[in-house]
């Protein structure tokens, strides 16, 4: 299968209470999956195919040897936009072994990233618990409901970029609009879900909670700093993806070396992608999505004025 060119994506969307209006205006929408093995390319010839049956084709040619060896012929991330009109529930994500434990084989962990592209004055989330908890208080916390009183409370702002490990208990807090790049999982315990009516779809994970929640789990966050014409900011880098900020006005000259796709949504602006050898291309407006082959190779991002871009890769 010849994947010398860039692939648009249509995005998928998820309805959830604590959803807002900012993703698509005048309907609640809690997340748009924005990269996802399950979508389906806009346009090309591989229009209406979805990503996981091109893996399931032309693994090498999508994934890149990198990411093949991680994770086999499965597309090995998610990219989600998040819209938080209200708190999230509060809630923990296995990691791998526990997720196989927990789930059964072919089951992955969730190991996550933020980058907060909005927040309201005085936005927060959770993340982690209070210095010296013990796993029995964590647990016993977790089964009657007491959970608050151990967890922390961090403010947050536009330009943010937060890494969250597997078995970190978090919330993302109202007025928030997030960029989140994951392992391709779905697997999320709810803690605590702030008292609203039960219903269905929507339990608590008691049990599962207090087996994936570690106490000593806690994120790190560092503020992404804006640069020139043609910069690119490392923001995370862990063993199941990295995350880039490309920024500025001139064109960026990039390279997937057969090794990795590279996942890219525009966060401001436009920019243009264009494929070297085939010259293929498209442009991408403010929150659309493309995933450039692993045989695509080398390729221009041509940002517009203003122009952000988020590239999540497998590179580690």
């Amino acid at each position: 299968m010849d994947l010398a060119f860039p692939l648009q994506l249509i995005a998928e969307y998820r309805e959830y209470v604590w959803g807002g209006h900012r993703l698509r205006p005048g309907q609640r929408t809690a997340e748009a999956w924005v990269i996802y093995e399950n979508d389906r390319i806009a346009t090309g010839p591989l229009a209406g195919r979805t990503l996981a049956e091109v893996a399931a084709e032309a693994p090498l040619s999508l994934l890149g040897e990198r990411a093949l060896a991680r994770s086999g012929n499965r597309f090995p991330l998610l990219v989600k936009l998040l819209d938080s009109l209200q708190w999230m529930s509060l809630q923990v994500h296995p990691d791998d072994a526990l997720a196989v434990a927990l789930e059964g084989p072919g089951n992955l962990g969730k190991t996550e990233a933020w980058y907060v592209l909005d927040a309201e004055p005085g936005a927060q989330f959770i993340a982690g618990i209070r210095p010296d908890t013990t796993a029995q208080a964590l647990a016993e916390a977790i089964r009657d409901g007491s959970i608050l009183d151990l967890v922390q409370y961090q403010d947050v702002h536009p330009g943010d970029a937060i890494f969250m490990p597997a078995r970190t208990i978090h919330a993302l807090g109202a007025g928030l609009l997030i960029y989140e790049v994951q392992q391709t999982s779905d697997l999320t315990y709810r803690v605590f879900d702030w008292n609203r009516p039960p219903v269905p779809g929507r339990v608590l994970h008691i049990e599962k909670s207090v087996a994936a929640a570690d106490p000593a789990a806690a994120p790190s966050t560092r503020l992404a700093a804006d640069g020139g014409d043609g910069e690119r900011t490392s923001l995370v880098a862990c063993p199941f993806f990295t995350l880039e900020l490309l920024t500025g006005q001139d064109p960026i000259a990039l390279d997937t070396a057969g090794q990795t796709f590279h996942a890219l949504t525009v966060i401001e602006g436009t920019a243009e992608v264009v494929a070297v050898g085939s010259g293929a291309s498209l442009v991408l407006k403010q929150y659309e999505s493309a995933v450039v082959p692993a045989a695509c190779g080398s390729y221009q991002l041509n940002p517009g004025l203003g122009c952000k871009v988020l590239k999540a890769s497998v590179e580690a």
